[in-house]
């Protein structure tokens, strides 16, 4: 039987906004993080080495570049990515079907060139910045927000990825349509008290979960607070009293 999961494996952290040394500096403080978030911002910045030494730190990598390209362009990107031992990756589930099955069997072939495990594709559904207006006023796309989350994350499993990326708002609807271990991550989480800035469909880390997301992705709350470790720890602990309930 699979062990239940920590409230620190639930926990993405976002090192977003960072350049190398200060993420690096940063995530050293917090020694109880599994995971992080390595986001475009940071890879483009400091390059593929910053994942190496993330993971020389023994943590877990969520590389977070949102691939959207021709199926050829995506496989190779997932390819590499997976070789530099991400275990999670995501990807636009809008790319389409082909592109969506080339890129998971080239990151599965990219990860066993090196001797990995095999990483987790994610397709990414409707980023928590949408909200039903503009996703028709801007995009021209008349489904309602949930069944545009809905019609994607079915492409991603039909496609046989690993779970997909979506708000806390569509959590429950997806978990009663995949259920695990198809995985649902939830950037949008913000803790009691915390500011929404450019996110609009949050949701508290405990009720995310309540809901079904299998991962949560943090970012702002706990990276500038005055104390991440603190930050953390509340969240860590608001998990936990959700476990106890």
């Amino acid at each position: 039987m699979t062990s239940p999961l920590t409230p620190a494996d639930q926990l993405i952290i976002a090192l977003d906004g960072m350049e190398r040394a200060e993420a690096l500096a940063f995530i050293s403080k917090l020694p109880e993080v599994s995971w992080v978030k390595v986001g475009l911002e940071l890879f483009v910045s400091a390059g593929p080495e910053v994942l190496a030494d993330l993971r020389e730190q023994g943590l877990r990598i969520f590389l977070d570049l949102k691939f959207h390209d021709i199926p050829a362009t995506m496989a190779g990107a997932c390819r590499r990515a997976a070789s530099f031992g991400a275990e999670l990756i995501t990807v636009h589930a809008c790319a389409g079907r082909a592109a969506l099955d080339e890129a998971q069997t080239a990151a599965c072939e990219g990860a066993a060139e090196v001797g990995l495990s095999a990483p987790r594709l994610l397709a990414v559904t409707v980023l928590t910045s949408w909200d039903q207006k503009r996703l028709a006023n801007e995009l021209c796309i008349p489904q309602s927000l949930q069944a545009r989350v809905e019609w994607l994350a079915e492409l991603a499993a039909e496609s046989g990825l690993g779970g997909c990326v979506c708000s806390p708002w569509e959590v429950s609807g997806l978990r009663r349509l995949h259920p695990s271990p198809f995985e649902l991550v939830t950037p949008g989480i913000r803790p009691s008290g915390a500011e929404l800035a450019d996110q609009v469909r949050v949701m508290s880390p405990a009720a995310a979960l309540n809901a079904g997301a299998s991962r949560l992705v943090i970012g702002r709350p706990i990276t500038r607070a005055v104390d991440p470790a603190e930050a953390f720890a509340r969240c860590c602990f608001e998990i936990e009293q959700r476990q106890l309930d």
